[in-house]
């Protein structure tokens, strides 16, 4: 095989951009601008660790971070993120952000470098201690590790409509999402995504995405195993598949758009992963959803309730004695309800209590798919930032 080709397009266009910054840098920016930093604790307790969760049992650190941001020029900003939480009561960490976006592109043009997170979805692009739950929906935790972050490029183009239109694609290496990857697989992983939205009178307004990704990284079939640990830390892909695609919607409303005081938010998700493996039938697919909804009734007050259900059918490397080497594919479906009450006494300030619930139902007993889920989990989380802090999204 001819060896692999460098990333050229990353290496290029991180040449570009350093040079914009470096030809003006002498620009003064706005105080607005100034570099800021900020530190964010997510801390939780949980009364048993899910399937696919990313909690221990015991008390331990959730998605916490040290954040950097700020601008260079008129031309160029930045930001820079550590991550860091515990798994198997270990404190671990990460570079999660490093990336450089333009500014002052035209026609609506912004380019990103460096590490970040995808577009791909609704809440992938978003810090997970940002979140309604305590964990994220079984679609992240299965097909995207939680929270996936890569090294790469972004391109997005904001349309000039009266209603919000952007179109967006990004490259990435890859090895964050697939880690090991056959020797004939391809090494980009792309994504394509649009999302849509507008106001519906003064009271709600809405929200519509729709994302692809295609990956060519072939994950090297598993030796079968018994089933282990009730969740896995691994923050990378559970089940993959060569094309992802990811449908979102989200519905908000409060009163005159006013949504200090009220608001309920409503939030659907519908993923598929197909072409599992090239050695399974092209027709077998992955699929989750996921449907939430969260209601303000007081201005330091939430409660919302949250439904997943997953159906995944990985494959495993058989031995055998007497018919050697085979292939062979499961069936399991996982789902989980949550309920959950949080309070919040300001905007950097979280305390939640939630009650999780799994079922799942394996239809070959050999491999399970999923062995040990938490029938009930019992999780009281607590969200404190410092300092700055990333800008609120839709």
């Amino acid at each position: 095989m001819p060896p692999h080709k460098p990333f050229f397009p990353l290496s290029a266009l991180a040449g570009v951009l350093c040079a914009m910054s470096i030809s003006s840098w002498g620009q003064t920016a706005a105080p607005t601008d100034r570099w800021q930093a900020g530190v964010v604790l997510d801390a939780a307790s949980t009364s048993r660790g899910l399937e696919l969760g990313a909690r221990d049992q015991g008390v331990g650190l959730g998605h916490s971070d040290v954040l950097l941001r700020g601008a260079f020029n008129a031309h160029l900003s930045g930001e820079a993120i550590l991550g860091f939480h515990t798994a198997d009561r270990k404190l671990e960490h990460h570079l999660e952000n490093a990336w450089m976006q333009t500014r002052s592109l035209p026609q609506g043009l912004q380019v990103r470098a460096g590490r970040f997170a995808s577009q791909i979805g609704y809440l992938n692009e978003l810090h997970p201690h940002t979140d309604d739950f305590a964990e994220r929906p079984l679609l992240y935790r299965a097909f995207l590790g939680g929270h996936w972050y890569d090294d790469g490029l972004r391109m997005n183009w904001t349309a000039p409509t009266p209603f919000y239109l952007r179109l967006g694609a990004e490259v990435f290496g890859g090895k964050k999402l697939v880690p090991q990857a056959t020797a004939e697989s391809g090494q980009r992983v792309t994504t394509l995504n649009l999302k849509m939205g507008n106001d519906l009178g003064r009271n709600s307004s809405w929200q519509w995405g729709l994302s692809q990704l295609n990956n060519p990284r072939i994950s090297p079939l598993a030796e079968h195993e018994e089933p282990g640990h009730s969740h896995d830390h691994s923050h990378v892909a559970r089940f993959t598949g060569q094309r992802m695609q990811v449908s979102d919607l989200v519905w908000k409303w409060s009163p005159q758009g006013n949504n200090r005081n009220q608001q309920v938010r409503v939030n659907w998700e519908y993923a598929q992963v197909s072409r599992i493996h090239p050695l399974l039938d092209p027709s077998l697919k992955h699929t989750a959803s996921s449907v939430g909804a969260v209601w303000r009734f007081h201005p330091a007050w939430e409660v919302g309730v949250r439904t997943d259900l997953a159906r995944v059918t990985p494959a495993e490397l058989h031995h055998d004695e007497d018919h050697g080497d085979a292939v062979k594919a499961s069936q399991g479906r996982l789902k989980e309800n949550a309920i959950m009450l949080a309070y919040k006494p300001s905007h950097k300030q979280t305390l939640r209590l939630q009650l999780t619930q799994q079922n799942a139902r394996n239809r070959d007993a050999d491999p399970v798919v999923f062995g040990n889920p938490a029938k009930r989990s019992i999780q009281l989380q607590y969200v404190v930032a410092f300092g700055a802090h990333g800008a609120h999204a839709y």
